[in-house]
């Protein structure tokens, strides 16, 4: 049986276009970027051009774009800036963020000994607004808040418009992990003001090790690695200049046929959730995650009634590709942060599988892993 990929939030497979673009930059585009001659200026030029295509698609100036080798590092940068650089006092976040960013809070917290706040979540994973409005009204300290667009394991959606609303309101920063949310969501950031955003292009059909932070126009970017001035002095390294052209066709791509991959996807996600609703016993959904409205059409995050820490073996075993809660602690013996966060200790230590789709996903795999999912379940 051919294997069946269902974990597209960990990574999804590089669109073959994108495999194209980066396969000839590679031979139009070896010069260093830092050099003055003609190759070095030609590969600097195609990097430019790159930066003002994904800039648009955010409509934001490509200024405000600086390109990292991951979401982490973006979240990474952010965050150091804004303690260090912009001499925040306060990061109010919460304890179901990715841990690109929790990791970076805590040892900025140790670092810097600043406050850090953790804002209420809902018994469904969701950000409790009005804990978070309490929380910035009683305090005048320069704070950043920082909360991610879309729950890398569960799904749920944050109402990042009322988030801009209440940051706004206390004149406090925002920052946002939108890796799950780009290439997936059509962002205005001019219309959703958001101050701070971390991408990676793996997350959308692009290469691995590349992706980008955005900072508002006004705040200057110190960097984390020193040794050059590349990113206009924000992130000494030599440009991954054929990454970065992967990136920009990658989302280029999406972008053209969101709407259509928007319908098609959400169907195989209401197939999904009907199919185990009815075709299955006592499995439940984690969070709001068999809600189209409040969650990705991307992930259900499926709760087995079963206490098995063999799920996600036999399902590879099977062919399946899943993820028991996010890809970076599906290694680990640990249980998920984000599920232990709102699920009591019973509920927790049942078996949890994170579904995730692509415009690559088809009907039969969605079909076959219900199947197989049946034959786990006594």
């Amino acid at each position: 049986m051919k294997p069946i990929y269902l974990d597209n939030a960990a990574t999804t497979p590089m669109h073959p276009e994108v495999v194209k673009v980066m396969q000839q930059s590679m031979i139009d585009n070896f010069g260093n970027p830092s050099s003055t001659h003609q190759f070095g200026r030609k590969a600097k030029s195609a990097i430019e051009t790159a930066r003002k295509s994904i800039a648009k698609h955010f409509n934001v100036s490509a200024s405000e774009i600086i390109f990292t080798s991951s979401g982490t590092e973006a979240d990474n940068l952010i965050l150091f800036n804004a303690v260090t650089n912009l001499k925040v006092e306060r990061i109010v976040t919460s304890c179901i963020e990715h841990h690109a960013v929790l990791h970076t809070v805590e040892h900025l917290q140790k670092e810097y000994n600043i406050e850090v706040v953790y804002v209420n979540i809902n018994e469904f994973g969701s950000v409790d607004l009005h804990h978070l409005e309490q929380v910035l009204s009683g305090s005048d300290q320069k704070t950043l808040v920082s909360l991610m667009m879309i729950n890398n394991e569960i799904g749920n959606i944050l109402p990042v418009d009322e988030v801009c609303d209440i940051c706004d309101k206390y004149n406090v920063l925002f920052h946002s992990d939108t890796v799950q949310a780009i290439g997936h969501y059509q962002i205005d950031l001019q219309k959703t003001p958001i101050d701070f955003i971390a991408a990676s292009a793996h997350k959308f059909h692009g290469p691995k090790g590349i992706g980008f932070a955005y900072f508002k126009k006004g705040f200057g970017v110190k960097p984390m690695l020193y040794g050059g001035e590349q990113e206009k002095g924000a992130r000494s390294s030599t440009e991954n200049v054929h990454a970065i052209l992967g990136m920009q066709k990658a989302l280029e791509i999406i972008y053209n046929t969101l709407k259509d991959d928007q319908v098609y996807i959400a169907s195989l996600k209401r197939y999904f959730v009907d199919e185990l609703t009815n075709k299955t016993k006592g499995i439940q959904f984690n969070g709001l995650s068999s809600n189209l409205e409040k969650s990705t059409y991307t992930i259900v995050n499926a709760r087995l009634p079963i206490i098995n820490n063999m799920v996600l073996f036999n399902l590879d075993l099977a062919g399946i590709a899943v993820s028991g809660g996010s890809a970076c602690q599906s290694g680990s013996n640990k249980g998920s942060h984000v599920l232990t966060a709102f699920l009591n200790e019973e509920e927790a230590k049942k078996a949890s599988v994170r579904f995730s789709f692509s415009k690559f996903t088809n009907k039969a795999e969605i079909d076959t892993a219900v199947q197989k999912l049946k034959t786990l379940i006594p």
